[in-house]
């Protein structure tokens, strides 16, 4: 009998959950990262699912949709979740995790699986033959040429933003509070600001200086990502209402809400390092520690890793892609991860997943991934390969997923989206079951 081989180009999130979902399932992987011997700018580590932007995976409820998608890929026995859950650090009602170790788990597992082959090198061209191209927003300018000469494709630019990361052992706590938004637990470190201390931190940032990013335009940044000075541009109180919004947090020394407050999680298992939550920037490494170090807390701040921007490229999927990350212009051609316009961590490495098993199923003989727009999963392939002249990358919502016939009669909110991840659950149990069948 003829081996089953099939090719995955990257070691992130989405090539990495790929490669495992193939392997997993009888198809010999040849798995390629450039990586350690050569590196984009947002990265710094040698392993495999490197978390560059945040430690966050996000909500862990099923009242909430990535919640549900994160649900319905552990059972599809995601490795991403895997790791997620065995390397996790207390964040509240989120799943936030230790980044290094999150990494080595996966990186162990992968070179570990007798059906992976690992190679390190840069590839300029997409292989021929069964593959997935799952390189990031960061793809080489090489490959990047390749794959923006395809058929029916025009890639879309725009520039991604990370938060500064602080030691712990720097701030200063007498003036923060420990406390989750609405007392959901005491896993953020909160720094409350008066009206002035607000107004003096956000005269501070109007007036930095920032670094120089190529291209750089304030309407190419994807909103989720938008830098905190971005923020304060379009209006002094939309930082307020955004990331340093007060509502649900109420300092127990007051017993009132700040009028702003910035949130800190913890950013490793050791409890060493804490993000600046909804802090991405692109000020000067300098102006990063004389603006933020007026934050009450943050005064003798020691920063661990400054806030940085860097490009972004994502395919205009609609049209191009179909609802399994299939290339509909090459056969057994596949795309997974931020590249294909889905954002996030969790989202990337869910597209991996739904590449993988969907290649996987066409390799072995096994029935086609039919995943209906009632679940997470569904939803989000339908959303990146359904015709939008607009399209956005988007994260998974709620409003992606089909609504319940009789959602009316569920007037509470939290209560309707429980509902929805019920329904959602029992088809992918069943979807699993009937895949099961198969074996």
């Amino acid at each position: 009998m003829n081996e089953i081989k099939a090719t995955v180009v990257g070691g992130g999130l989405a090539g990495s959950e790929a490669a495992w979902q193939l392997a997993e399932r009888g198809v010999q992987v040849s798995l390629i990262e450039m990586k350690p011997g050569k590196k984009t700018p947002a990265h710094h580590a040698n392993g495999l699912a490197e978390l560059v932007c945040s430690n966050s995976f996000r909500s862990n409820r099923l009242s909430n949709a990535v919640g549900l998608l994160k649900e319905e890929m552990r059972r599809f026995h995601s490795l991403v979740m895997e790791a997620a859950d065995a390397t996790s650090v207390p964040a509240g009602g989120a799943l936030a995790v230790d980044r290094n170790s999150f990494s080595a788990y996966i990186t162990k597992a992968v070179c570990a699986h007798p059906r992976i082959e690992m190679i390190e090198e840069e590839v300029s061209s997409i292989p021929s033959g069964p593959v997935i191209i799952a390189t990031g927003p960061l793809t080489t300018e090489k490959l990047s040429e390749q794959i923006s000469s395809l058929p029916g494709l025009k890639n879309l630019h725009f520039y991604d933003a990370a938060a500064p990361i602080v030691t712990k052992d720097s701030l200063n706590l007498d003036r923060m509070f420990r406390l989750s938004r609405y007392d959901r637990g005491e896993d953020y470190l909160n720094c409350p600001m008066t009206r002035e201390e607000y107004d003096r931190f956000i005269d501070a940032l109007l007036t930095a200086e920032t670094a120089e990013v190529h291209g750089f335009e304030e309407s190419s940044v994807f909103e989720g990502c938008m830098p905190i000075e971005s923020m304060a541009r379009r209006g002094r109180m939309v930082p307020a209402f955004g990331p340093m919004k007060p509502v649900g947090l109420k300092d127990p020394r007051t017993g009132r809400e700040p009028f702003a407050v910035l949130q800190l999680r913890q950013d490793d298992a050791a409890d060493t390092l804490y993000n600046l939550v909804g802090f991405q920037t692109r000020l000067r490494f300098g102006e990063q520690k004389r603006v933020f170090s007026l934050i009450p807390g943050l005064e003798n701040a020691e920063f661990a890793r400054y806030g940085v921007m860097h490009r972004n490229t994502f395919l205009s999927s609609p049209g191009f892609l179909n609802a399994r990350f299939e290339m509909i212009g090459r056969k057994q051609c596949y795309f997974a991860g931020q590249m294909t316009g889905v954002e996030g961590y969790v989202e990337s490495a869910a597209s991996g997943l739904v590449a993988g098993i969907s290649l996987a199923n066409d390799l072995t003989g096994r029935s086609s991934l039919s995943l209906p727009g009632c679940t997470a999963l569904g939803a989000m392939g339908r959303y990146v390969s359904t015709p939008n002249s607009h399209f956005q990358p988007m994260n998974c919502t709620f409003g992606l997923i089909d609504p319940l016939p009789d959602a009316r009669k569920i007037r509470n909110k939290q209560l309707r989206y429980e509902a929805v991840s019920k329904r959602a659950l029992e088809e992918i149990d069943r979807i699993v079951q009937t895949m099961n069948q198969e074996e």
